[in-house]
């Protein structure tokens, strides 16, 4: 019987960019990095965010910097991937994470809203996938992106958001095929509804005395009784990340309390 030369899921030497990794999920993966041994880019648009959670990340023991990042920009997405091998003197993992929702129909939701999904959670990967497609190659490195349930399944009141999350499945389908030979694995992680700040908010914003109720709800959507959690998916994320998962690619992960199967 042989002996695993190392523990599993560590990241020990890699270097990881995680696009909205001041709050909810992407700070949940930062921190699940963190621990099994990476750097850390902290990329956020909002830069106190950012300079919160690497804050937390320094004072538990690892190596992290804060990098102001608006997926939306060409030039501040090149600019914060330069300065994230400025500092860390390469890349190995990137987690596109930074997304935004949206509630509404396609006949209820405004052309500016859906421009501004698409802005952030489409061309937002395209760019942030781009930026950093040639570092990876030189390391043979690895992609995870944030997709959703609703890239899998049709979810009432979600127009504008399922046709973002549709798109981010299939592009990571098409950089997991076109840069298999460069050594680039690229999979996705779709999950059903999350614990996050966002839920909290949208719960106070449209359903105010009623948060208890529609928060349970929501909940039990979920065959399984309850939302996920940030460290649920941070642990998938870890896992296609890893050295573990080297035979996965060009795959969408359901995380997802059993709603596919009921």
């Amino acid at each position: 019987m042989s002996v695993p030369t190392k523990p599993p899921f560590r990241l020990d030497g890699k270097v990881a960019a995680i696009t909205g990794a001041g709050s909810g999920i992407g700070r949940a993966i930062a921190e699940r990095f963190a621990q099994q041994g990476a750097s850390i880019a902290v990329l956020d648009i909002d830069e106190q965010a950012a300079i919160a959670t690497v804050a937390d990340l320094v004072a538990a023991g690892a190596a992290a910097i804060p990098v102001h990042c608006d997926v939306t920009k060409a030039e501040s997405v090149c600019a914060a991937f330069a300065t994230t091998v400025a500092h860390f003197a390469g890349l190995d993992i990137l987690v596109n994470n930074a997304g935004i929702g949206h509630v509404g129909t396609c006949e209820t939701t405004a052309e500016t809203d859906f421009d501004r999904m698409f802005s952030v959670n489409v061309k937002g990967v395209y760019l942030c996938t781009q930026a950093a497609l040639p570092l990876l190659k030189e390391r043979r490195g690895v992609i995870c992106n944030l997709a959703s349930i609703a890239s899998l399944i049709g979810v009432a009141d979600r127009f504008a958001y399922s046709m973002t999350k549709g798109a981010v499945l299939t592009m990571t389908k098409s950089v997991a095929i076109d840069f298999l030979a460069a050594g680039v694995r690229c999979n996705c992680v779709c999950p059903a509804r999350i614990h996050t700040p966002f839920v909290d908010g949208y719960l106070e914003k449209n359903y105010p005395g009623r948060q208890a109720e529609m928060f349970q709800q929501l909940a039990s959507w979920q065959p399984i009784g309850r939302m996920g959690t940030p460290q649920e998916v941070a642990d998938l994320v870890l896992y296609l990340c890893s050295d573990e998962a080297a035979f996965v690619t060009g795959q969408a992960v359901p995380l997802d309390g059993g709603k596919l199967v009921f």
